[in-house]
């Protein structure tokens, strides 16, 4: 009996190790493959970074992203196998995630626009710690943050730069932004704050001639910022693939059990 393939045309991109592009022959002889245009979904064969990138470029493409793990950090990554892939496609579950929109304004009037899939993060270019003025839907909520810097990271990326950040890890179906200081000095014991995803923010540098400032949204950067607002994108929705039990809701839940 033939398995039902609801995933006719592969798209298979792989990293550079040579692990990675040993897997891309054996799979591309095996299944084809298709321009990502032309296929029903992408298969992403490397690490983390590598799933990050493909969904950057499939952003507003709606195609479906399929990881198999063949890289160093493997969070994202579904178990590579080379058997079998039309009916692992096939069983595969769903997960749908919605980008942060930066709108970062440097010291020139230059507005750099940019989406992150994992973190917004702001952060001192040089010795001196930043100050930073937090406002959330227009509303002042801290006039003086001293620290490092701080980020802004959706439910996909609470596991990322935000825990390494000591920020909250949050379930992928959460409604839910961390704001998560980075060395905070003043105020020393804030810890950041958990916000509705609908909530606009916006962080302004002061002093920014003196304390210089960088902002980041995933890996494009605009430095000398002086004002960045940050919103959760909703005309964009991306989609994950993950085998059944190993599901993204999975992994973040295991991931808070795992210290």
């Amino acid at each position: 009996m033939t398995t039902p393939k609801r995933y006719d045309r592969i798209a298979f991109v792989a990293g550079t190790s040579a692990e990675a592009q040993q897997a891309l022959d054996a799979l591309v002889k095996t299944y084809g493959n298709h321009p990502p245009s032309k296929a029903d979904v992408v298969v992403a064969l490397g690490g983390d970074g590598l799933m990050l990138q493909t969904l950057h470029q499939q952003m507003r493409s709606g195609k479906p992203i399929y990881g198999m793990h063949r890289g160093t950090v493997g969070f994202l990554m579904n178990e590579y196998r080379s058997e079998d892939l039309y009916a692992r496609l096939a069983a595969a579950r769903d997960t749908v995630i919605h980008p942060l929109l930066m709108r970062a304004t440097d010291i020139n009037g230059n507005v750099h626009l940019h989406h992150a899939i994992n973190e917004v993060s702001v952060f001192r270019q040089t010795h001196q710690a930043a100050r930073l003025r937090i406002l959330i839907d227009e509303r002042e909520r801290m006039a003086e943050l001293v620290a490092d810097g701080i980020m802004v990271a959706t439910p996909a990326g609470s596991t990322a730069y935000n825990l390494s950040a000591q920020g909250p890890i949050l379930p992928i179906n959460a409604a839910l932004l961390a704001l998560t200081p980075t060395s905070p000095f003043r105020p020393r014991r804030w810890r950041g704050a958990l916000l509705p995803d609908s909530a606009f923010v916006v962080i302004e540098v002061l002093e920014s001639d003196k304390r210089p400032v960088a902002a980041v949204a995933d890996h494009d950067e605009a430095r000398n910022a002086v004002r960045v607002e940050i919103l959760s994108d909703k005309t964009i929705s991306m989609r994950m693939l993950f085998d059944p039990g190993h599901s993204l809701e999975e992994r973040i839940l295991s991931e808070q059990f795992g210290y």
